[in-house]
């Protein structure tokens, strides 16, 4: 069977998990064509994302001639169908996040997509994230193309659920995942209740190579990692406060926070403002392979999010037997058990996040050592790649 993934921007450092599972697809028999916006320009730490970026079609490298003549193709294969998708289309900009505009763009891309489909003879076609990525290929399956399924991985769509028309997009979709139990419940929300046999938790996977490393002992000091771009929904400003605190008590300890983004100059200052020079460092963008050592060279990975749907880094770090500070929002807690196999804060907290970091520091190593053992027991049965892929699979295969 010869299937399609569509993304905005592919291959992309956040996105690796989209790789594990279409390599994972592949490894259950799937034939998967790469399709993407943009990326073929984008810079690329990851040897496999640079391999990835070889067997991708970008959309948005075509001339605009080029563009037009896919959508002339569409019109003439069936004139009433383009019609009414355009429509559509138009109907889709009204009232929504982004101008009509947009939407007419969409639908241009869509037209594209769909002679990409054709040609290459794909029988299904599969999205990450229920924003513009599921827009696009909704249109091109209006449009007489393949079905197509997406995965909703939030905080993002549900902050908008209306204004990206999430519900239609269920209702036209053979199947939707959700990355969690939680995600789940939100498109329980906002689905037809016609459509809730639809939806089906397939989390995100770690394949085995990811995880088979030798283990490292814990530093002598403490050192906690965050990973994630440097952002407001990371937090990366309320953990600065809560360090600010543990420095004022006179604590020994490392924080390494691992990413980039447009939050950086602000943090930089914060660092400044509060001292931290000597316990903080910012590593820029790593690749995949980087961040596994950053995890394994730290005593625990710390991620204070005010907004998630199951970061795939806490995974990461519960499989490399790694503790696991966190908030207790949206999935999180169905993977992260508080005082089981990590620490549970309250989001926005900076006093809790600071007594959890603090709780930590004193906790003995052998306590650790059983918290990391329970953490990649409960990671490794419940977010196996190859486990979730075959899931996906099953659900593409169905008539």
């Amino acid at each position: 069977m010869k299937i399609a993934y569509f993304i905005n921007q592919y291959p992309k450092v956040s996105h690796s998990f989209i790789r594990r599972e279409i390599l994972a697809l592949e490894e259950q028999g799937l034939e998967v064509v790469r399709i993407a916006l943009r990326g073929w320009d984008a810079e690329v730490v990851d040897a496999q994302d640079a391999a990835e970026r070889e067997k991708t079609r970008f959309v948005l490298n075509k001339s605009k001639l080029q563009l037009a003549a896919a959508t002339l193709k569409a019109f003439v294969a069936g004139p009433v169908r383009f019609l009414k998708t355009f429509a559509f289309a138009l109907k889709l900009g009204l009232r929504a996040d982004r101008p009509v505009p947009y939407h007419v763009i969409y639908f241009v891309e869509a037209c594209q997509v769909l002679g990409i489909m054709q040609a290459e003879g794909v029988r299904h076609i599969h999205a990450h994230f229920g924003t513009n990525s599921t827009e696009v290929v909704m249109l091109a399956h209006l449009l007489g193309g393949a079905p197509y399924s997406f995965t909703v991985h939030g905080p993002e769509e549900f902050d908008k659920t209306t204004f990206i028309y999430l519900k239609e997009k269920v209702r036209h979709a053979k199947f939707v995942a959700a990355i969690s139990s939680y995600t789940r419940s939100q498109l329980y929300r906002w689905a037809d209740f016609s459509d809730w046999n639809k939806i089906h938790v397939v989390h995100c996977g770690l394949e085995e190579a990811f995880y088979s490393v030798p283990q490292q002992d814990f530093p002598a000091q403490p050192r906690m990692v965050c990973v994630g771009r440097l952002s407001e929904q990371k937090g990366q400003l309320l953990l600065l406060q809560a360090a600010h605190m543990l420095h004022k008590k006179g604590l020994n300890f490392e924080l390494v926070l691992a990413g980039d983004g447009e939050m950086r100059p602000i943090i930089e200052e914060q660092i400044a403002q509060f001292g931290l020079q000597d316990k903080v460092r910012i590593t820029g963008w790593i690749s995949s392979d980087q961040v596994r050592e950053e995890i394994l060279a730290a005593s625990a990975l710390v991620l204070p999010s005010f907004a998630e749907g199951l970061p795939v880094v806490i995974m990461e770090a519960m499989a490399l037997r790694r503790p696991v500070l966190t908030t207790y929002v949206a999935g999180i807690p169905e993977l992260v058990k508080d005082q089981e196999n990590g620490w549970l804060f309250p989001a926005g907290d900076a006093e809790a996040l600071s007594d959890a970091m603090l709780d930590f520091m004193n906790t003995p190593k052998s306590r650790l050592v059983a918290m990391t053992d329970a953490g990649f027991t409960r990671v490794i049965e419940r977010h196996s790649v190859q486990h979730e892929a075959a899931k996906l699979a099953a659900l593409m295969a169905e008539n």
